[in-house]
């Protein structure tokens, strides 16, 4: 148990010394007689404690009073909160060309899609220090989670993401960089950076990209930009090369921003593309510590009214005092 205003216990201090005072010059009588001592053989007197009972609950009321006055709780738990002071926004594109089965994993192909979605969750649970947002795009581009420390609550809009939940027909990168832009816009932190994942030119959208990066580089905000796809399994496939991503205007992207642009091309690669990205972006950690506490006051508020009320109802009933 803790106080939150212990100096109110030194109050405590007074109470024997007024009792005292108080005991010194002692109670008016009630009768006055020339001598107790011409009855005291008859009547059999002997000395009342009843008034010492009731100044005795009066005093234990006004103990009980100021120890509420200094506020006793229970700790009940302490949380340490982490925060690296890097705000990170990953831009994922959800255009229909993303579902390309040109990865492979366990020699089995795997859709880029799926591929950036396991590398990018765990890239979350590897920074559990940082806040971080998710930002969609194809056609439009819109919230897919705001920027959290949740990172379990992240990780579920993650895994529910998929291909079609938006417009898939297009893609607009600017839009994508201007969304995750807003979210950094007013945020105070250290760093901020946006991952952008992307595995097509931009085609659609308000805003052009390089103008979308322009507004990052006046913020101070860093866009790392990774392209999906792999060249040769798309020839392979058949497909035109609006499959691959735009590899120099994602790197004119970074390069404004001071960031780096890579091409994950396969999943050990794109792998390693966000593990760079871990070690490049790394501040100390600012710890701030939160505790909850049980409030015990209102209990010794509640003992005190309930010693007054006992000594009020004694002394106007069994241990009432004449006149």
């Amino acid at each position: 148990m803790v106080f939150a205003h212990p100096y109110f216990l030194l109050l405590l201090l007074l109470l024997p010394v007024i009792a005292w005072l108080k005991g010194r010059r002692g109670a008016p009588p009630a009768f006055l007689y020339s001598s107790l001592n011409l009855v005291e053989g008859l009547t059999g007197l002997r000395r009342s404690r009843a008034g010492a009972f009731l100044a005795a609950l009066r005093w234990l009321a006004l103990a009980a009073f100021i120890i509420a006055l200094a506020q006793p709780r229970l700790a009940k738990s302490t949380t340490e909160v982490k925060a690296s002071g890097i705000d990170i926004v990953v831009a994922l594109d959800l255009s229909g060309s993303m579902m390309t089965p040109d990865y492979a994993v366990d020699n089995q192909g795997v859709s880029r899609f799926n591929v950036a979605k396991s590398v990018l969750k765990k890239f979350v649970a590897e920074r559990p220090d940082d806040r971080i947002g998710l930002v969609v795009f194809a056609a439009q581009a819109f919230i897919a989670s705001p920027m959290t420390l949740d990172h379990d609550y992240l990780l579920d809009n993650i895994e529910r993401l998929e291909i079609g939940t938006i417009n898939s027909d297009a893609t607009a990168i600017g839009d994508g960089i201007t969304t995750a832009l807003n979210r950094l816009r007013n945020v105070q932190s250290k760093s901020k950076i946006i991952v952008l994942m992307t595995d097509g030119a931009n085609n659609s959208g308000k805003i052009d990209p390089i103008t979308a990066t322009e507004a990052a580089q006046a913020l101070g905000v860093k866009i790392y930009t990774i392209g999906l796809g792999n060249a040769d399994i798309v020839r392979r496939m058949g497909l035109p090369d609006g499959y691959l991503p735009a590899m120099d205007t994602l790197e004119k992207i970074s390069a404004m921003t001071g960031a780096k642009s890579y091409h994950g091309d396969n999943t050990e690669k794109l792998q390693n593309i966000y593990d760079e990205i871990n070690r490049l972006e790394k501040t100390e950690s600012v710890i701030s510590k939160y505790t909850q506490f049980k409030e015990l006051f209102p209990w010794f508020i509640g003992a005190g009214a309930a010693l007054l009320l006992l000594e009020v109802l004694l002394a106007q009933t069994i241990l009432r005092r004449l006149p």
